[in-house]
């Protein structure tokens, strides 16, 4: 006598999408990623020059169009961001000094500048021909 067991086994399926272009949007975001991290650096050796090596670096990428990645701008426009900007600010030492691309990302920045340290760098900053900022500044999460 043969025993002959029975399993109910659903049918899975699955569904594959192919995206037209996938390399190279991949290509586009790493060709970005590298030019966006080259303008960064730049600009957190410029505010180390500034601040005596307290400077961070901040967002690489652009904000993307649809899927066309860019990297950070190349311009550097600075801003001092405090809570009157409607930011939340962890440190509570005084303004954030952000270097900025012309769209307001933060390519570099420095926490904990007071109301004199910020006179001071914003001297430094019209000197070297940086101007200011007048928009809503992006800051890295």
């Amino acid at each position: 006598m043969v025993s002959t067991t029975h399993h109910n086994f659903k049918a899975i399926r699955f569904r594959f999408f192919f995206i037209p272009n996938t390399p190279m949007l991949l290509m586009q975001y790493f060709m970005a990623l590298k030019e966006g991290e080259r303008r960064v650096a730049t600009a957190r050796e410029y505010l180390n020059g500034l601040t005596g090596g307290k400077a961070m670096p901040a967002m690489a990428l652009g904000k993307p169009e649809s899927n066309d990645w860019q990297p950070v701008g190349k311009e550097n426009l600075y801003a001092f961001v405090n809570e009157s900007q409607g930011f939340v600010l962890t440190d509570t030492s005084g303004y954030i000094l952000a270097l900025v691309d012309r769209t307001g990302i933060s390519k570099a920045i420095v926490q904990g500048v007071t109301p004199e340290q910020a006179e001071n760098l914003e001297k430094r900053l019209m000197a070297d021909n940086i101007s200011k900022f007048e928009g809503k500044v992006t800051l890295p999460a």
